[in-house]
């Protein structure tokens, strides 16, 4: 009794399932990020709830820090069956469904209301994205928080686009890439796993992120300034292999679609709460965090207006359907 009370101690601790004790199911979970993170402790959340409320009979087991497979591997290997349950950068179904990377349009979705009517179960943003995605052999089981996007850098603020000429920074998408190139620098997709190493060896000169990953990465050892710049709403989605699912008897399933709306509304709603810790936290490491003026914002937004052209012509009647929807926040 005491070896298993001790057993089910470290895996709470870790967020993993405790080894020898059998459960009717088991769902694997891949995540890029450490369990410490919010979008971890996200997961540890849904574990909770989905174990307790199944009695037992559903076992879910968190590999964090892309113990299994990096963030860009997570769509084939959730698709596929190799795992069952996988946490994915939204931007990385852009290969197959285009249009999601409507939410890297430059400061269209540039307030907290804006992004809960997009991000909404069923909006005329996110439900179409949720059934092409539903295309690949994954299903959405729910969409993660993860804030806005900012910039980092050494040795002062990007303040403008001017600052970016010539300079290579790290994206982790596409469009974001088509941002970066539409301002005069130089993308490079490096994995969220990868950037700090990225930073450090001085592969680019200008990062890019959400704040909460800078705390939960400690990227203050290796950049220190922030512009506040929320040009994209960075989103998680949280995706379990089609077939797998529906194999699921009726019960189980409610009880994961159950906890994942929970974990979904939870994270949604701490998001504001977790970003203002998270550039707390930046300031007491040393880091300095500079807030663009309006006309700086202006700049940029002019700067980038070839984004949105350049979406038009790739993303088709579903792009321009949702952008067109997006337009009217």
């Amino acid at each position: 009794m005491k070896l298993t009370s001790t057993l089910t101690g470290i895996a709470l601790a870790l967020g993993t399932a405790v080894p020898g004790f059998a459960a009717d199911v088991t769902a694997r979970i891949s995540l890029q990020l450490p369990l410490k993170s919010h979008l971890g402790q996200n997961l540890a959340l849904f574990k909770s709830e989905v174990e307790a409320n199944s009695n037992g009979e559903i076992a879910v087991e968190i590999y964090d820090s892309a113990q299994l497979y990096k963030d860009k591997e997570v769509p084939a290997a959730v698709g596929s069956g190799a795992i069952e349950m996988g946490v994915a950068s939204l931007t990385r179904y852009v290969g197959d469904v285009p249009a999601v990377d409507v939410f890297y349009m430059p400061f269209l979705f540039n307030s907290e209301e804006k992004v809960r009517k997009a991000t909404a179960p069923g909006s005329d943003v996110r439900g179409p994205i949720d059934a092409a995605i539903a295309e690949t052999g994954s299903t959405v089981m729910w969409w993660q928080a993860y804030g806005g996007a900012i910039m980092l850098s050494k040795d002062g603020p990007v303040k403008t686009p001017a600052d970016m000429v010539g300079k290579k920074a790290r994206v982790f998408g596409k469009t974001l890439g088509d941002f970066v190139t539409s301002t005069g620098g130089a993308p490079t997709l490096i994995s969220g796993s990868e950037q700090y190493l990225a930073y450090q060896r001085g592969t680019v000169d200008i990062g890019m992120t959400g704040v909460s990953g800078v705390k939960s990465r400690k990227l203050w050892e290796v950049m220190d300034t922030i512009t506040v710049t929320n040009h994209a709403d960075i989103e998680f989605i949280v995706v379990a292999n089609t077939d797998w699912w529906n194999g699921l008897s009726a019960e189980h399933q409610k009880v994961m679609s159950d906890a994942a709306l929970m974990a979904e509304l939870t994270v949604r709603n701490k998001v504001t709460e977790i970003e203002a810790g998270a550039y707390a936290a930046a300031e007491e490491a040393g880091m300095n965090v500079y807030h663009p003026t309006a006309e700086e914002i202006d700049a940029w937004k002019a700067a980038s207006a070839s984004v949105y052209d350049g979406y038009r012509a790739k993303t088709g009647d579903l792009g321009a359907q949702i952008l067109s929807a997006a337009e009217q926040y």
